[in-house]
């Protein structure tokens, strides 16, 4: 997984994407149950899936019905949860490493933005912060600290 996730992050043009995308697409079949038995019953051989745009998107409601996690890990380090509607189940994405998904978002942010650093990060975002579990509150509340502001 670690591997996986240094090609994820040095992505520099389409054919990197491509290429990785498919190496993901790859590993979550092997190693993610709930994924690889939705390939399944679709029909599908992952082997024959050799373009990004054929790689078959898990629905929201697995999300809400299912643990979707890789075989090899038993639990998460933190769990994020869609804002839903009131009596209604919500999704619940298990990030398994936070370094990651820390990763993840700073670095995207830089690249669109700049470094954190140097720029003060302002938010108000009042019904996010009514409730637990929002990956958008944990982001902003990281790159405020980030900005030092």
């Amino acid at each position: 997984m670690k591997e996986l996730a240094k090609e994820v992050f040095s992505i520099n043009n389409k054919q990197d994407f491509d290429k990785v995308a498919l190496s993901v697409f790859q590993y979550q079949v092997e190693h993610c149950t709930v994924y690889g038995d939705y390939i399944s019953n679709l029909g599908i051989d992952p082997v024959k899936i050799v373009k990004v745009d054929q790689i078959p998107f898990l629905p929201i409601a697995f999300f809400k019905s299912h643990q979707v996690l890789s075989d090899h890990v038993n639990q998460s380090e933190i769990t994020f949860s869609s804002s839903g509607t009131t009596g209604m189940a919500t999704s619940k994405h298990l990030v398994t490493d936070v370094s990651i998904y820390e990763q993840s978002f700073r670095q995207a942010f830089e690249i669109f933005y700049g470094p954190a650093s140097e720029i003060c990060i302002l938010a108000l975002l009042p019904s996010y912060l009514e409730r637990d579990g929002s990956s958008l509150i944990y982001m902003i509340d990281a790159l405020i600290k980030d900005s030092g502001h």
